[in-house]
Formats: structure tokens, sequence, C-alpha cells
């Protein structure tokens, strides 16, 4: 296998083959943002990494390399062991093909593993996805999964894609729910890593004959949709889900962990309270104090929420653009949104093939 690979070689050789993507960068540096799919197997730990930045500062070049060796040295069994476990050939890299995925490259061949090393390391990745955004193109018409908050619309689209629906999680991308209490228990990606995300997965739906997305505004936490992207969503085909009140005040109970962060849910209402009405707004604080969250989140949801829902939507039933979707519940509610989905996937394949027709 050949030892160093450009970006190219890299994608053509992931597609064609059963093989993983290592970086190799500290804990810290890959949370901010890596290739899809990559695992982390670090040189060194967040703490390290410090310890050796900092002597290359003060000491230089050779001190830190000469301490990074004994740190690295310490543990390179358990680190070549990480490897050998994937039992597939691999590719490492780092921030830009440097020390690090040279070490573990080098250290791995001589194991015997088979290893490859990406040239120009995540900077050459980043670069390719700044460009690929820069393009703004993105075909496959997007069928959008709209409804009021509390509408099960990510565990239905979670459901969609388990079913081998083409569906895209832009709140997952995001590490966000979308709303004020969103990044509870979550951990939001910041913009380089959304960009990647999305990238990845326009990259893998580019030949689909559509794709599911939520409904979201244009910013999802601390990402921010490329403009084409959001633009082409408004375009799309709307389905708007519609569940009674205590369907949708169940289904935020299930998406968040109320025990472990009730703290959290003062601090993000904090932010809210002063639009809402000051007797609601007493009433639900007094309700997220005590831990009432059920009676908190309907208040939310009638009084705060679904107003501005309404007023921002832009719902129209004499737009043949929207469909609007009435469920009892939410195994009704996947019911009716898939049968949808199947009936535009057949009305979009029949416009296709007519187009192609027409050009013959």
């Amino acid at each position: 296998m050949k030892r160093e690979l450009t970006l190219d070689e890299l994608f053509k050789q992931r597609k064609n083959s059963n093989h993983a993507l290592v970086d190799v960068r500290s804990p810290k540096e890959y949370a901010e943002g890596s290739m899809p799919g990559a695992i982390n197997i670090p040189i060194f730990d967040n703490e390290e990494r410090a310890e050796v930045g900092t002597i290359y500062k003060q000491d230089g070049q050779q001190a830190a390399m000469k301490r990074g060796l004994e740190i690295f040295s310490a543990k390179l069994p358990e680190f070549v062991e990480e490897f050998r476990s994937l039992n597939q050939p691999f590719t490492v890299f780092c921030w830009r093909g440097g020390m690090r995925s040279k070490t573990a490259a080098t250290m791995t061949d001589l194991m015997g593993l088979r290893a490859s090393r990406l040239i120009g390391g995540i900077r050459t990745y980043r670069q390719w996805v700044v460009s690929e955004l820069e393009k703004a193109e993105f075909s496959p018409p997007l069928i959008v999964l709209n409804g009021y908050t509390g509408g099960g619309k990510t565990a239905i689209l979670h459901r969609l894609e388990s079913d081998g629906f083409p569906v895209m999680d832009l709140e997952g991308m995001a590490g966000h729910r979308g709303s004020i209490f969103g990044a509870i228990g979550l951990e939001p990606s910041n913009q380089k890593k959304f960009d990647a995300l999305l990238v990845g997965a326009m990259k893998s739906f580019e030949d689909a004959p559509f794709v599911v997305i939520e409904g979201e505004s244009r910013r999802i936490g601390k990402a921010v949709l490329p403009e084409f992207f959001d633009q082409k969503k408004n375009e799309g085909i709307h389905l708007f889900l519609r569940l009674p009140i205590e369907e949708r005040v169940q289904n935020i109970l299930n998406d968040y962990d109320t025990e472990a962060y009730p703290e959290k849910f003062l601090e993000a209402f904090s932010k809210i309270e002063r639009r809402i009405h000051t007797p609601i707004a007493k009433e639900i604080r007094n309700h997220l104090e005590e831990n009432r969250f059920r009676e908190a989140f309907r208040l939310l949801l009638e009084f705060y929420y679904d107003p501005r829902y309404e007023h921002s939507a832009g719902l129209d039933e004499n737009d043949e653009r929207q469909i609007f979707i009435d469920a009892d519940n939410m195994e009704d509610a996947y019911r009716k949104v898939r049968q949808q989905i199947q009936r535009i996937g057949r009305k979009l394949a029949a416009g296709e093939a007519a187009a192609g027709q027409d050009h013959k």
C-alpha cells in the first residue's frame, strides 16, 4: 500500500475498500473538528501537548522533540495495540502532516501494520471543505420536515434514516437541538466541524433522488448554514407535522435529561423570560425551580414557542409546496410522514423520467 496519500487518493481508498481514518492529534483538537468518520488515537493527550508546546516556545525544537519522545516512548506498546485492534488498513493524519502523523505511520509500519499518511494533514482537508462550499452546489431536491417545538422531528428523521431514506441530520451535525435549551447535555459544534460534516453528507448524497432534512433556522447553535444551502432548503418541499401538545411535551421530556441538568434549564430560561407575560413567566420559573418540567414545558409551548412559530413559519395551506400532516401520536406521525415522502419521491422520479423523455 502506498505510504503517503494525497486527499484525492485517500477519498478513492475509502470508497473502494475497508479503510480507517485515524486522527493522531490531541483529544481537544479532535473534538474541535476532524474528518468525518475518523477515530482519535492521540500521540499526546491535551496536557502532554500543552507541555511539549511550552517547551518548544521556551527552549526550542530540539528540547521539545526530546520531551515528546520521552512521553511517547512510554506508551508506545498501548498506542500500537490500539491500531492493531482496528483490523484493517488505515491512514493517519495530524494538523499539517508533520511529526505526529509521521511518527504514528513509522511506528505502526515497523510493527507490521498497513499504515499510510495523509499529505498535508487535516489542513488540506479543511481547504477542500472550503472550496466545496464555495461551489455552492447541491443538486438533490430537499424535503423539509417542519413542525412545532417538541414535534418529534429529529426522532422521525433518525427512524427514516434507519429505514434507508437519505437523511441529513443538521441538528446532529451542529450538536444542538435548535431551541433555547438546545445545547443542554450536548457539545455544540464550531463552524469548522459543522462545515466538514455538512460537506461530507453532501458528498454522500450528491446522487440521491432527494434528501430529507429538518426545518431549521439558518443558525443552529454555534453553526450557520451556508447561504446556498439555506436558500435550497427554503425552496424545498415542506412537510408541516402537527401533534397534540401533550405528545409534544412528552417528546421534550424524552429528549432531555432533566434530572442531570436542572440548573441549565433555569439558566437558559432566564434568556427568554422577559419575552413572556410576567405572570406566566413567574409560573414557569416556579415549575423549573421545583423540577416540575412537564408543567414548565407545556406553558413554554403554549405561551412562547407556539406563538413564535406561527408568526415566523409562513404557513399557507394553499401553497402546493407545503403539506400539512395531522397525527395523533408519534407512531401515527411516522407512518404519515413516511407515506408523504414516498409519494413525493415517486412524483420526483416521474418528473425526472418525463424530463429525460423530453430531451430524447
